[in-house]
């Protein structure tokens, strides 16, 4: 329940939005433009368009006033030529144009435009930042536009965002999600004398924090990392006064790698980011690759920057729930009326496509089954699955209801193909037809089956295919090793260095699995990685899974479904009753960039493997199967499994 002041000042806002609310105002000088619409004033920077300053609320500047200006609110990039080292950008405009201005808009454009002077300085991209006000809005929108004409030079783009970094000593309280939000160390918490560092750059073990309730704890920004599907809105909240800055993201259409695809959202400083593109969890396989002179435009945005306050005396935390009520309203706008580009497209320009999605597995049921809660969407054409792994233009995502019925709206025109998974099977879905959408069309698709890979009944399986590992064991961590966050929490796994507790479980011998004994929520370690040795060397692991039969079916084939969660560096060789095999059953060969380990995160990208395993390598009784990942010059080097599977030889 909201409290009563946020219930009524929403109220407010609503009813008085084009009758008692001020009139936009625009103020340009020399170097500086400001918006103000008497709730929020956004100056920024002429003609680089950096935002300088935010005044909301009786305080001047929520952005850091000890940090440089063009180090407070601004658009930046990381791209490289091919082959080369990645250069960071700060993106300034140079030209500098009111794009929209009457008493209810501003919106305001920054452009950079590049020419062949600028090879091997800047990006070969024209970039147009625009910046919208609207009258009795509490924030400000920010959108980009991304141009690479024909015969440009090839580029690869590894991250886009924007990033505001806010007041350290008003902003001490993050929020992503109800139950991951918390107080935050403060920037020189991070600094040498204060923290101690760990295996990796990102975390620190705080020693000596200005906050002594935080001492002891691991700060790493991935901690707070977030799949696209989740990361709606997130911020910071000042306690005195109660003020919350909250970046709001209301579509995916923009972000790169689907609904799975996991980005950063705050982390201290502090320091909040709009992610559009970036390699996080997916290695190259995310980073756009711009060849041949190839045309390229993308529309980065809007995302909405919102400002919420209370009265002195009401619980802060409250501005929270206020801020998941706006997230809301602005998803269900979505697309806007507003933008001035001709580049975004609006809801009369865009298409529409439904259906319902059902499973057919005949060892499950010989009845169709319906895909309950699939993820459904349209991305640029390519084979099944390769969704995941598409960075350089538009998906369109949408959850099936419990019977498998779907609606897709608002895509952009295009050709496109359908895809869909379904958990709680294996695979992925890819309707046959390309369908192509058209300004105000509606495309009804009727009934469409997925057949998710089978060849006989299930003889045995572990875990649950979700694309996730979270369903197994993540031990405690190290108590030195902590954050309070994550302590009895269901992302046990985004605690630190719990890859290491693998040796301390697994000192002598590796895991082995009984079928039929064993719980894969306490016996299968949520991560095949090295192990330490006693002179701290590393070794690759093996690990078993145990398992009975009896009736071999002697000349027959049987199947081993095996879905990865994540590969980093890794490569999987998979042996049958003899784990000194000269040749492995199967191997995926090296595999993964992903770094899901080291970056807490639980899943990657997903690949799915199909190993037939002759009759003549089993048994009757027990037989083991050995999962050898020998890759071992990294700890964070190895595996997260998603789901395996052992299939009897086909009945029907």
């Amino acid at each position: 329940m909201i409290s009563r002041f946020l219930a009524h000042r929403k109220k407010n806002k609503e009813d008085g939005f084009t009758m008692s609310a001020p009139g936009v105002r625009l103020h340009i000088q020399q170097n500086y433009v400001v918006m103000d619409n008497g709730i929020v004033q956004v100056t920024l920077s002429n003609p680089d368009g950096i935002v300088t300053g935010i005044r909301y609320n009786g305080v001047d500047n929520l952005l850091e006033v000890l940090n440089k200006e063009t180090n407070r609110g601004y658009w930046d990039l990381v791209w490289s030529a091919p082959g080369s080292k990645g250069i960071f950008d700060v993106i300034k405009g140079t030209c500098f144009e009111v794009i929209v201005q009457n008493e209810d808009q501003v919106e305001l454009s920054f452009k950079r435009t590049w020419d062949p002077s600028l090879e091997g300085k800047f990006v070969p991209l024209n970039i147009d930042k625009r910046f919208i006000l609207l009258r009795g809005s509490s924030g400000f929108y920010s959108y980009g536009i991304y141009e690479h004409l024909p015969r440009w030079p090839d580029f690869d783009i590894s991250e886009t965002r924007i990033t505001f970094k806010l007041r350290k000593d008003k902003f001490q309280y993050m929020a992503m999600a109800d139950d991951r939000r918390r107080i935050m160390p403060f920037p020189e918490d991070r600094l040498p004398g204060r923290c101690q560092p760990l295996a990796y750059q990102e975390a620190v073990l705080l020693v000596n924090p200005k906050d002594p309730q935080l001492k002891g704890e691991v700060d790493d920004k991935y901690q707070y990392s977030c799949k696209n599907i989740d990361n709606r809105v997130h911020g910071w909240i000042s306690f005195n006064p109660p003020v919350g800055f909250w970046q709001i993201t209301p579509s995916d259409e923009f972000r790169s790698g689907g609904p799975l695809k996991q980005n950063l959202t705050s982390h201290v400083g502090p320091t909040t980011l709009a992610m559009f593109l970036s390699g996080h969890y997916a290695g190259q396989d995310l980073v756009p690759k711009i060849r041949g002179g190839e045309p390229w435009k993308k529309v980065f945005g809007p995302v909405y920057i919102y400002l919420n306050s209370g009265p002195t005396g009401y619980d802060p935390l409250w501005l929270w729930e206020d801020a998941k009520i706006k997230m809301m309203t602005e998803v269900q706008s979505w697309p806007y009326l507003f933008p001035a580009s001709e580049d975004f497209l609006k809801p009369d320009q865009r298409g529409n496509v439904s259906g319902r999605l059902l499973v057919l597995d005949r060892y499950i049921s010989t009845d169709l089954i319906s895909a309950n809660g699939a993820y459904v969407g349209l991305a640029p054409p390519g084979d099944a699955g390769s969704w995941q792994r598409e960075c350089k233009d538009y998906q369109f995502w949408t959850r099936a209801d419990m019977n498998g019925f779907f609606t897709i709206n608002n895509v952009r025109p295009g050709d496109y193909n359908l895809f869909a998974w379904v958990p709680g099977f294996i695979g992925d879905y890819r309707f046959g037809d390309f369908v192509k959408i058209t300004s105000g069309s509606y495309i009804e698709l009727g009934e469409l089956v997925y057949e998710p890979p089978r060849d006989g009944p299930t003889l045995w399986e572990i875990g649950i295919p979700d694309r996730s590992a979270a369903e197994f064991y993540a031990p405690d961590p190290n108590p030195q090793h902590i954050n309070k966050l994550f302590i009895n929490h269901p992302d046990r796994f985004r605690q630190y260095g719990l890859w290491d507790r693998y040796t301390e479980l697994y000192p002598d011998a590796d895991l082995v699995y009984t079928i039929g004994v064993s719980d894969y929520r306490k016996d299968w370690f949520y991560a095949q990685v090295p192990r330490k040795k006693a002179d701290n060397t590393l070794e690759g692991t093996t690990w078993q899974i145990k398992f009975e039969l009896s009736g071999v079916i002697q000349g027959a084939t049987y199947k081993l479904r095996v879905a990865i969660a994540s590969a980093t560096l890794a490569e999987l060789q998979i042996r049958v009753n003899d784990p000194n095999a000269r040749r492995p059953v199967f191997t995926t060969g090296l595999i993964g960039r992903e770094n899901s380990i080291a970056r807490l995160g639980i899943h990657g990208l997903y690949w799915l493997y199909h190993v037939n395993i002759p009759s003549s390598l089993l048994i009757d009784g027990t037989n083991t199967i050995f999962f050898t990942q020998p890759r071992c010059t990294s700890p964070f080097q190895g595996f997260m499994y998603d789901y395996i599977r052992l299939e009897g030889p086909p009945c029907f």
